[in-house]
């Protein structure tokens, strides 16, 4: 049986008049058989949640790929890293501090603005192209925060002979403090640059995890399409590591400056 196309009346497929409104459907029949064949083929693929899966295992693959591809770069990528995202920087507030202290006198207000601003870029760039996970750079930026304090305060006793480390309890916290400025200020950086990354790179399958499924009862959105669904992921993402660089730029400025103003 098939539908008239005129007045959709069920007739036989043979015929070739519709018994309901007595029209011609001849010249219909092979466009209506080519439909019934289509949709035939449609009922018979696959149903889209398959590719849905296999598009989700192949990001998976690619996910996997990229973090073996990261991790076999070799001891070659490790030393140009920590060239670049901690030696650099080092020197380049161990030279301000030379610089800004000895050399002209200024004032340290001068240094602390320039600690904080000196690694947030080296820490947005060193997040910003490789997936990198967060918590295995923070030791290093620590012991990069702590090395250059460190380094401030011996360049300073070659000139007057003070002592290297501080003597007082006082001058212990002020040192901690002033390194996790400059620490605050590399992860900012680090923030930042996953943010870009993520914005980049973030799963564009209907995957949804409970932060958004939470996010999406709360607004009363529980139909989505998947572009709608992914653009609300990546506000999550974007918004979310925004506040929280927001409050490590904060902490940054806190316990960089409240000794010195």
């Amino acid at each position: 049986m098939m539908n008239c196309p005129y007045c959709i009346s069920e007739i036989a497929d043979e015929a070739v008049v519709c018994k309901v409104c007595t029209k011609d459907i001849y010249l219909f029949k092979p466009m209506m058989a080519r439909i019934a064949e289509l949709e035939s083929k449609l009922l018979e693929s696959s149903p889209p949640e398959n590719y849905e899966l296999r598009i989700e295992a192949l990001e998976a693959q690619l996910a996997g790929h990229e973090a073996r591809k990261h991790s076999n770069r070799g001891l070659k990528a490790l030393f140009f890293d920590a060239l670049i995202y901690i030696l650099l920087p080092l020197a380049i507030l161990l030279a301000s501090h030379y610089l800004i202290t000895i050399v002209y006198d200024a004032k340290m207000l001068y240094l602390r603005i320039i600690s904080m601003l000196v690694p947030l870029p080296f820490g947005y760039f060193l997040f910003k192209s490789i997936r990198r996970q967060i918590f295995s750079w923070v030791i290093s930026v620590f012991i990069l925060a702590v090395s250059a304090v460190i380094g401030m305060s011996w360049i300073t006793s070659l000139i007057d002979h003070s002592p290297i480390l501080p003597q007082s309890n006082f001058e212990w916290r002020e040192m901690l403090e002033y390194a996790a400025s400059i620490s605050f200020s590399f992860l900012t950086g680090m923030l930042l640059g996953k943010i870009t990354y993520s914005n980049k790179h973030i799963n564009k399958s209907t995957r949804i995890g409970p932060f958004t499924k939470f996010v999406l009862s709360l607004l009363g959105e529980e139909k989505l399409s998947p572009q709608g669904i992914h653009e609300l992921m990546k506000k999550i993402n974007e918004y979310s590591g925004t506040i929280i660089a927001l409050g490590t730029t904060a902490l940054s400025i806190y316990t960089g400056l409240k000794h010195v103003l």
